[in-house]
């Protein structure tokens, strides 16, 4: 990366001129912050007592097994507090309001994971906190709304658009731009301008810290694959950092295929080839847009993944060929679903599904000698309503319609 927030050609900061000086504030105080060895030894010590770090390496037997091929290992994100990685980013990010001296914090988000963790960190520092969600997400992602709003945040049902995830974060660039004095917008992937690609890789490498050295003591050697989801991004970045220096080591990047490649029910932006560069949301790299630079409407099972860009940072990979990115349908990250429940006990979100599907698809091409880690970037319990639909359940599916008439009302 330059210094103005570029990895290549992508990245940079397009924003509007009431935001500059803000951002450029955030630059420098998280400059200050990568350049002090307290602030990290305070930041893993919270992590530590506050979360669940080191979270688990778990050794899938059963899926290793049943694939007959190479060794399958799990990073159990999933057990982070508020059950995702998401945590890792908005504590640092906590961190450093505490340093800047604000008082409020704003997110967007779409499967709510990142909604639930910057309402637990707020609660946490006694920051005011409103969360902004499409309203598509809302009503498909209740569980995680209700705890929201337990924990004391406004959430805020975003009606503009395609009402998902890139409207919520443009309805919370809005808020930012007008309450820049006291607010902080805890950006939840690396995406956005500089610095928060940088920003948010920075806090999520905790997870590449911690695998590298788990799968080297469990299993005497580093893995022959990684695999994690990219909706933004952060999941991935933060397991592949533990390797990115390791030639040997291919790491796999899965996009949502959503009702496959073909029908552009998707939101696959580097595998599919469907994407192009472009500049939205403060930053450049590749986008789902048409000809003309208008964002395309997206698809996925997974509300997380369901998102018209990628990390610059992801992009600059892709073009160097260090990262291969792969799409995997709805329907194979339900079959993926069910067969981590059955075989494992483990209820993995869909966004992690993902990964899982892209793995499961290989993994019987592998040699039995291989080792492979996926990212288990979260847990399920935020998708019982939309497993429960997609599986058929007719109680859960009359529920779900209620719920969406109530805030459409």
């Amino acid at each position: 990366m330059d210094k103005t927030g570029y990895y290549g050609t992508f990245g940079g900061a397009f924003i509007p001129e009431i935001l500059s000086t803000t951002l450029e504030q955030l630059q420098l105080g998280f400059q200050e912050v990568k350049e002090d060895p307290a602030f990290w030894s305070t930041y893993q010590s919270l992590m530590s007592t506050y979360s669940c770090r080191p979270t688990p390496l778990t050794y899938a037997e059963n899926l290793s097994r049943h694939f007959g091929g190479p060794q399958i290992y799990l990073k159990r994100e999933d057990l982070n507090h508020t059950g995702a990685h998401k945590l890792n980013n908005v504590m640092g990010q906590g961190l450093l309001v505490q340093r800047m001296g604000k008082t409020r914090v704003i997110a967007e988000t779409g499967a709510g994971q990142h909604g639930v963790a910057t309402a637990t960190m707020a609660a946490k520092f006694g920051y005011s906190c409103t969360i902004y969600m499409g309203e598509v997400d809302v009503a498909r992602q209740r569980p995680n709304v209700f705890w929201m709003e337990q924990l004391g945040a406004t959430v805020v049902p975003v009606r503009d658009g395609a009402r998902i995830l890139k409207d919520a974060i443009n309805e919370a660039l809005r808020d930012w731009s007008t309450n820049m004095d006291t607010t902080h917008y805890v950006l939840g992937t690396a995406c956005g301008p500089h610095p928060y690609p940088e920003m948010v890789s920075y806090f999520q490498s905790i997870i590449g810290t911690e695998v590298r050295e788990q799968i080297l003591r469990q299993s005497g050697r580093a893995p022959t694959r990684v695999y994690a989801c990219v909706g933004g991004g952060s999941n991935a970045l933060g397991i592949f950092s533990g390797f990115l220096d390791d030639a040997e080591v291919e790491l796999v990047g899965v996009e949502a295929g959503g009702q496959g490649l073909e029908t552009h029910k998707h939101a696959s932006r580097l595998a599919s080839g469907h994407g192009s560069v472009g500049v939205a949301q403060g930053y450049k790299t590749y986008f789902l847009q048409d000809d003309d630079g208008q964002m395309l409407e997206t698809h996925s099972v997974a509300a997380g993944l369901d998102y018209i860009g990628v990390s610059p940072i992801l992009s600059a990979y892709h073009e160097e060929g260090r990262i291969r990115f792969e799409a995997a349908t709805d329907e194979e990250v339900l079959e993926a679903t069910r067969l981590v429940m059955r075989k494992e006990g483990i209820i993995p979100a869909l966004e992690s599904a993902h990964a899982l599907a892209g793995a499961f698809r290989e993994a019987p091409e592998m040699n039995g000698d291989g080792v492979v880690v996926i990212n288990l970037s979260g847990r399920g319990d935020k998708d019982i309503f939309t497993i429960a639909d997609a599986l058929g359940d007719t109680a859960w599916k009359s529920f779900i319609t209620t719920k969406a008439e109530e805030y459409r009302a």
